[in-house]
């Protein structure tokens, strides 16, 4: 999981616990450490930062994930070359068998431009990763991309069934609402459950299968 700031794993947590459960290896790992939220008042954001690198590591035991921090600047992530190269390192480090990132949206929270940023660098770096000129051990096995689903998306769509998981999900969304004040449980449970009625379950995450055979299951692979 490639994502942009701690707590962005809400919306992908049921798939994050199907594939712990099913005895995968997931890495979360985030561009930025989130250090521009206002949530903490004054506290200067090196502070924050710090604050939100420690939730990020406990959302992530919760989940059963290893985290993992980049230090992209919350507010101005940018899709440039150098950007793609360095997560194209964190990739070939990692090597995963998929990545899950931001994909385009239109609606508030998924369009934040460091999301959108963070989807293109890191589309980018699952390619750049697998050249040896690029990165110093290349990953060339196949790492299909998903991306979170946005409502107006017209890509084929893999869906996720998250229900044996809903304990994990609503732990880490109360863990995150005491921190941050988001998300609000019924919120999570309608959106879940919203996403699981088109394709036969109760409560479901929703992902654009760019690489792969679109479709229901139980895990993405």
């Amino acid at each position: 999981m490639a994502l942009t700031h701690p707590d962005d794993e809400v919306g992908c947590a049921g798939t994050i616990a199907a594939h712990v459960a099913a005895g995968d290896r997931v890495v979360l790992l985030w561009l930025t450490r989130g250090e521009m939220t206002e949530i903490y008042g004054e506290l200067d954001p090196a502070a924050v930062a710090e604050r939100r690198m420690a939730q990020g590591r406990e959302a992530a035991g919760i989940l059963g994930a290893e985290p993992r921090f980049l230090a992209f600047p919350d507010t101005r992530v940018h899709a440039t070359p150098d950007a793609a190269r360095e997560v194209a390192a964190a990739i070939a480090e990692v090597r995963p068998d998929a990545v899950v990132t931001w994909g385009e949206a239109w609606t508030r929270g998924m369009r934040h431009p460091d999301h959108q940023a963070t989807g293109q660098i890191v589309r980018d770096a699952v390619t750049l990763a697998r050249l040896g000129r690029v990165v110093e051990r290349p990953h060339r096995d196949p790492a299909p991309v998903f991306t979170l689903r946005g409502e107006h998306s017209t890509l084929p769509v893999a869906s996720v069934d998250v229900t044996p998981h809903l304990d994990t999900v609503l732990e880490l969304a109360a863990f995150y609402r005491d921190r941050v004040g988001w998300p609000e449980e019924e919120w999570l449970l309608q959106r879940l459950r919203r996403a699981g009625a088109a394709h036969g379950f109760d409560a479901a995450e929703l992902f654009d299968a760019w690489e792969t055979p679109p479709g229901p299951g139980p895990r993405l692979l």
